[in-house]
């Protein structure tokens, strides 16, 4: 059901090559960029009715309109089942504490007497958030892009996602109620690539957006990968994954249902486990197959997902080779299931997000540990982070200096500008001191 990479006994090679040697989905970015291309420049030129268009020939409905009515956010929490709206609300609230917590502050260093340099934070003004609707329903995606948008005091929140013939063209009730729940009464009915365009550019509906956030396909990828330098975006985000770093005293029963949990997402979703354990290796497959069995999207997701070349049972000499192969393989996910496993965790270098013994499992992350759950995929942890409240923040330098504050350094911005042959930098100092600057 799951093949194995037996990586004892040699000694681990370094950077790309142990990188070479892991597990990996094939997702092809670059190929998909050329055909979402036409749909982002329809989107561009037609506005409105690119994306009615797009979502009858991708949704199989014809849409009226764009942006979802008023009326159908507070039908939607309304007739929301009270445990799910408990479970959403406890969710929020457990983002908050965490996100709240990551709002950074200005903060002003005195560089000389009379010179100094503020740090100030700023908002993006206007952000476009996307949650998936395609397998499964995301509303636990709105929280997450939602929630560090707000807390990072972004004054303009619009939600996209992907119009549902079932619901008469609305995105899923269960979406529009977190959306409702949230506050945010800016959501268009647009899947895809179709969705980051109308972000990007703005249509008659939908004002432009500073950025965009949230998962998605190949195509949401690719369409942000389009955008790169017109818009911000978070991460081109692959297909899902998880990294299990386990020994024997690990619970085989606890590492295969998470194996399991991270394969339902996607054919394409990435499970693997990396331990030092033979016999924990043997016990995990030997409880794939009931779990397996016991459970839905089978054939669709976990069984393609589990024999897919992204997936494998990784062998390792010891948890400090295990290390090095997780850290190498940057995954989105990472649990660590060792003895001692908050002292492991602390040595991990790469990863999205780190779940740290047997009762932190990715569910949690996924929704109610606090945690965000937009996380950078396909190695990408090596360089970048999970969705947080800095992503909405710019930093702002604010210099202020007197002129005895620059006189006392104005000779070596002159030499550095004579250094650099650029003379007109050194001359708009001078310029200052009537051509004559102090200390030279």
């Amino acid at each position: 059901m799951i093949s194995r990479i037996d990586l004892r006994g040699d000694a681990l090679p370094e950077g790309l090559a142990l990188r070479d040697l892991l597990p990996r989905a094939d997702f092809d970015v670059s190929a998909a960029l050329e055909k979402v291309r036409p749909i982002c420049e329809a989107v561009h030129h037609r506005g409105d009715a690119a994306l009615i268009d797009f979502a009858e020939k991708f949704d199989g409905v014809r849409l009226e309109s764009v942006r979802v009515p008023a009326r159908a956010l507070a039908d939607a929490l309304e007739q929301l089942d009270p445990a799910v709206r408990a479970a959403l609300e406890e969710s929020v609230r457990r983002a908050r504490l965490v996100h709240r917590a990551q709002r950074r502050t200005t903060h002003t260093t005195q560089v000389v007497p009379g010179g100094s340099v503020t740090e100030k934070w700023v908002p993006v003004d206007r952000v476009g958030l996307y949650a998936p609707g395609g397998r499964s329903v995301y509303p636990s995606s709105v929280i997450m892009n939602v929630v560090p948008a707000q807390e990072a005091g972004v004054p303009s929140v619009a939600l996209a996602s992907p119009a549902q013939a079932e619901f008469g063209g609305l995105p899923h009730p269960t979406i529009l109620a977190a959306c409702a729940l949230l506050g945010v009464d800016e959501v268009y009915a647009a899947g895809g690539a179709t969705a980051v365009a109308m972000f990007a550019y703005g249509t008659e509906s939908c004002p432009p957006a500073n950025m965009v956030t949230g998962p998605g396909n190949i195509w949401v990828a690719a369409a942000k990968r389009f955008f790169t330098g017109k818009i911000g975006i978070d991460a081109e985000a692959g297909p899902t994954e998880i990294a299990i770093l386990a020994d024997a005293t690990a619970d085989p029963v606890h590492v295969a249902a998470d194996l399991i949990s991270q394969a339902e997402h996607d054919p394409l979703a990435a499970a693997v486990l990396v331990t030092d354990s033979p016999e924990l290796a043997d016990a995990v497959e030997r409880e794939l197959q009931p779990q397996v069995e016991a459970t839905k999207h089978i054939d669709d997701r976990i069984l393609p997902a589990l024999k897919g070349r992204q997936s494998a049972i990784v062998l390792v000499d010891g948890v400090e080779e295990g290390l090095r192969v997780v850290d190498a393989y940057g995954a989105e996910h990472l649990e660590i299931q060792t003895a001692d496993a908050a002292a492991v965790a602390d040595r991990v270098r790469n990863a999205g997000a780190v779940f740290v013994g047997p009762w932190a499992p990715v569910s949690l992350g996924d929704y109610a540990a606090g945690s965000n759950h937009v996380l950078p995929t396909g190695g990408c942890a090596c360089h970048s982070s999970g969705l947080s409240v800095q992503s909405f923040l710019r930093g702002i330098h604010i210099v202020d200096y007197t002129k005895d504050a620059l006189a006392e350094v104005a000779h070596h911005v002159v030499t550095l500008a004579e250094a650099e042959d650029l003379p007109a930098h050194g001359a708009a100092v001078k310029a200052r001191f009537g051509w004559k600057v102090p200390g030279k």
